[in-house]
This record gives C-alpha cells, sequence and structure tokens, in this order.
C-alpha cells in the first residue's frame, strides 16, 4: 500500500507542475511509473485510495457550495471568504486546478484498469466503477461553481498537452451521465460494501442530482425529470430508509446507519477536521457560558468563522426536532447571547480534546425523497409531491404540509424544506441556484449579500489560468 500511495503522491505532483505546456523537458515521472504500474488488481484498488482521500479532501470545505448562499453570517473570528461576501473577480477567484488534478487520476484509473487482467474482475471493475463516480461528481461540482468548464478525458502523462477551451456545461452533463451509465454498469453489486466507498446506489444518487440540474439549469425536459424519480427510488432500493431519529443521522458512534447512502470517512488520527470547525467556538469564548456543557466547542480545531443566519434559523418552527439539533445558543448568566453555533457535527469528545471527525455524507434517504418531491412537482404532479414532501416533515415532527399546492408556492416550500433538512450539508448554494434557474425564485433577493448586485451565479476563473491556456475565456460577466 505505501508503495501504492508513493507512486499516487507522485504522479498528482507531475498532474499539478503540467498545467502548461513544454513546462519539464525531462520525461515526466508518470512515464516511468506507468511502464511498472497497472499490472495487478492492488494496482487499481490500491490507487482508488488515494482518489477517496483527494476527493474527501476538495470536498472538505464550505467554499463552493455553502458560502455563496444565505446560511452564513459572521462569526467571533476569522476571515470569511470573497464567495460569502460576494466579492468575487478574475483577481482573486476560486481555482479548480484540485478538481482537474482529481480528475487526472481518475482518467489514469479509467484507462488502465481495463487492461489488468491479474486478480479478481469484480475488485477491478468495482474500483473502475469508483474512477467513472468521481470523474462524474468532479465535472458535476465543476459546472455547478464554474458554469462551462474544460472536459479532459485523457490523464496527461508527458509535458505535451493539449490546452482545452472551456465546453458547454450541456457538453459536461452529457459526459457526466455517461460516466454514471459506466459506473452503474460496472458495479458488481446492487447494494453496497461499505458505505464509506462508492456503490452503486451512489450512483443512482448522483444521476438523480444531475439530471435535477439538467431539467431545471440546462433546459432539459420531461424525460430527465422523470429518470430523476426512477434513479432515486433506485438509490432507496438498498435497504436505505430515513431514520426514526434525525439527531443520529450524523452522529460519530452511529456511522453508515440506514439512512446513508455515501459518505466520506472521518476518524480522529486518520481524518478529523470535518468543515463542520468552522462554525464551532474555541472554548475561551464559551467559557462563560451557563449551558457550556452542551455547546460543542474545543482547545484546537474550533474556529467560529461563521455563524448561523438569522434567515435559516427562522425557517425552523420551534416543534421541528432539526432545530435544536442543528442550532445551539450560549448564553451567559445574565441571559446575553454569547454566539449562536452549528449543532449537527458535533465531532467527539475524547479526554485532551473535541475533534470534529462527522463524516461528510453525500447522499442519504431524506434527499432521494426531496428529489422525488422536486421533479414530481416540477412535472405537475403536485398531489404526488406532496406525499414525498409530507415523510421527511413527519420525521421532523412538524406535521404534513397544509399549503398551498400552487405550483411556485410549493416549491418554495421544498426550498425552505431542503434548508431545514440539509442545514450545513453542503447543498443550499446549489440548491439556490438551481430553483433560481426554475423560475421559483430569485437568488438575487434570496441571498442578502447579492442584494443590489449584478454579479453572475457562476464564479469566475482567476486571470493566471487563461494566462497559461489562451484558449480559455473568462465566465460571462466578469472582467479579466
Amino acid at each position: 500500500m505505501k508503495k501504492q500511495l508513493y507512486i499516487y503522491t507522485i504522479i498528482s505532483c507531475l498532474a499539478i507542475l503540467g498545467s502548461c505546456k513544454k513546462i519539464l523537458d525531462a520525461p515526466p515521472v508518470s512515464s516511468i511509473t506507468n511502464e511498472n504500474y497497472w499490472k495487478a488488481e492492488g494496482d487499481v484498488t490500491g490507487y482508488m485510495t488515494g482518489i477517496n482521500a483527494d476527493f474527501r479532501n476538495l470536498l472538505n470545505t464550505t467554499l463552493y457550495f455553502e458560502d455563496r448562499s444565505d446560511v452564513f453570517v459572521l462569526g467571533l473570528e476569522g476571515a470569511t471568504t470573497t464567495a460569502w461576501a460576494q466579492n468575487l473577480t478574475a483577481l482573486n477567484a476560486p481555482n479548480w486546478i484540485n478538481f482537474y488534478n482529481l480528475i487526472h487520476h481518475c482518467n489514469l484509473v479509467i484507462k488502465y484498469a481495463p487492461g489488468i487482467t491479474t486478480g479478481t474482475k469484480a475488485n477491478i471493475d468495482r474500483a473502475l466503477a469508483q474512477a467513472y463516480f468521481v470523474r462524474a461528481h468532479t465535472y458535476f461540482s465543476l459546472i455547478r461553481i464554474w458554469g462551462n468548464v474544460p472536459i479532459v478525458l485523457q490523464p496527461t502523462e508527458n509535458a505535451e498537452r493539449d490546452l482545452t477551451a472551456r465546453a458547454p456545461a450541456s457538453e459536461v452533463m452529457a459526459l457526466i451521465l455517461a460516466d454514471l451509465e459506466e459506473s452503474i454498469k460496472l458495479f458488481p453489486e446492487n447494494g453496497f460494501v461499505n458505505k464509506n466507498r462508492i456503490s452503486k446506489p451512489a450512483s443512482y444518487a448522483l444521476k438523480a442530482d444531475a439530471l435535477l440540474w439538467k431539467a431545471k439549469v440546462l433546459n432539459g425536459g420531461t424525460a430527465d425529470l422523470e429518470q430523476v424519480i426512477a434513479s432515486a427510488d433506485l438509490a432507496l432500493g438498498s435497504g436505505v430508509t430515513l431514520l426514526p431519529d434525525f439527531s443520529k443521522i450524523h452522529a460519530t458512534d452511529n456511522r453508515k446507519n440506514a439512512e446513508i447512502i455515501f459518505s466520506l470517512y472521518f476518524l480522529r488520527d486518520e481524518k478529523s477536521d470535518q468543515y463542520g470547525s468552522r462554525l464551532k467556538p474555541r472554548d475561551i469564548f464559551v467559557a462563560a457560558a451557563t449551558n457550556v456543557s452542551q455547546v460543542p466547542f474545543a482547545r484546537n480545531g474550533a474556529r467560529s468563522v461563521y455563524a448561523p443566519s438569522t434567515k435559516i434559523q427562522s425557517m425552523f418552527a420551534n416543534n421541528d426536532v432539526r432545530k435544536t439539533n442543528s442550532f445551539i445558543t450560549a448564553v451567559d448568566a445574565t441571559n446575553n447571547v454569547i454566539g449562536v453555533f452549528d449543532n449537527k457535527f458535533k465531532g467527539t469528545v475524547y479526554p485532551d480534546d473535541r475533534y470534529f471527525e462527522n463524516e461528510i455524507v453525500l447522499y442519504r434517504a431524506a434527499e432521494m425523497i426531496l428529489f422525488k418531491a422536486e421533479a414530481l412537482a416540477a412535472l405537475n404532479r403536485l398531489p404526488e409531491a406532496k406525499t414525498e414532501l409530507d415523510k421527511v416533515r413527519l420525521r421532523a415532527g412538524i406535521g404534513i404540509y397544509t399549503g398551498s399546492l400552487d405550483k411556485t408556492l410549493f416549491e418554495k416550500e421544498l426550498l425552505n424544506e431542503r434548508a431545514r433538512e440539509f442545514w450545513m450539508e453542503l447543498k443550499r448554494w446549489p440548491d439556490l441556484v438551481r430553483f433560481h434557474f426554475g423560475g421559483t425564485i430569485s437568488a438575487y433577493t434570496e441571498v442578502p449579500n447579492l442584494l443590489g448586485k449584478n454579479i453572475p451565479l457562476f464564479s469566475p476563473i482567476p486571470n493566471t489560468q487563461i494566462f497559461l491556456n489562451p484558449n480559455l475565456v473568462q465566465t460571462e460577466g466578469y472582467a479579466n
């Protein structure tokens, strides 16, 4: 395993260095290692271990899928991002290099794994299916953040590489869906081997997610919405179900529970700095709190850069069981508020400190149910959509939906339900963008930091990338 991870690291370094044409005159390291690698099953499965670690690292941030939304305000300490402030420019734009580095590694597996005949075919096929999933998810992240992006289907194995222009998001979506079909086809089992590893149900979940984006943002059609429903049902078809107790979904002593479809593994001394730590207080800030024993503080690691916005807190009824499991208010002896903090990702208390080792749950049962509700509503099948919505509401303790079945009003309620259910689960900004393009809301009135601004909902790319690759054009709406 050490040898495999060493080679993975060497090739990773090459992918980063190879970001401009003719950067090296010497034979690239990947050409040397590839001559002796990709010979046996363990080469593929071991390489996927490195890909899984990079995949987790890439998603372990609120930057891309929460910061631009309406759920955060300034916390007690630390610097917020330009994405949160909605001050993105070509000079401070987020860089997609780590996304393409991950795609490079997936491309290596996709290129070489099919030629390996030594070992168990089922294990090789499973690893290949997982690589297709990661590539699909990474491209899905790219189009949700930047819109049109380059398509790269071959690994960077020498110093000469084509400088690729940005492809329309619709073409990227076609690749995403094709990769998912390959992933689904290759998995040797229909269910799970380990919920911390990508599975066929996870591929169906991502397919439902991508198809909703295609239908609402990329001008898809009825067939896409019908496939959302079918894919969500298939993701739920392997014993995945709502947990009766909402508080148990993300608990560190209840990992890989029945609600989970796919989660990314975190554990102290392996990986314990989950992004939720950015809404937790250091001990010194809450020492005077009368309820300090209930506050998920830490001496190290915690940085309350953000706090839950008043808007997101106000979306929860007092009888909603998710409210106390999502937020906690620290108060002093005179009932003054010290701060409001996330209470979903509490981590684990060890004798020396609290470690934020909650897993990142990419997909779970509640989302498949709400995906179905959203697709049904878009198809004007409102009573059926309400039936799905009520499943999640009843678990939350707020009773069935009794509001209007007017399509727009119902879809606004769906958006609000997703905000309550998936607080801090890296869903809110994509939700706002999807419902914006679907015509339900305007993101420019939903997000306080967007009020009065006329900036695109997709991010710019750094000018340095355009300098390195003159075939790239800046995201529409931004000046170079």
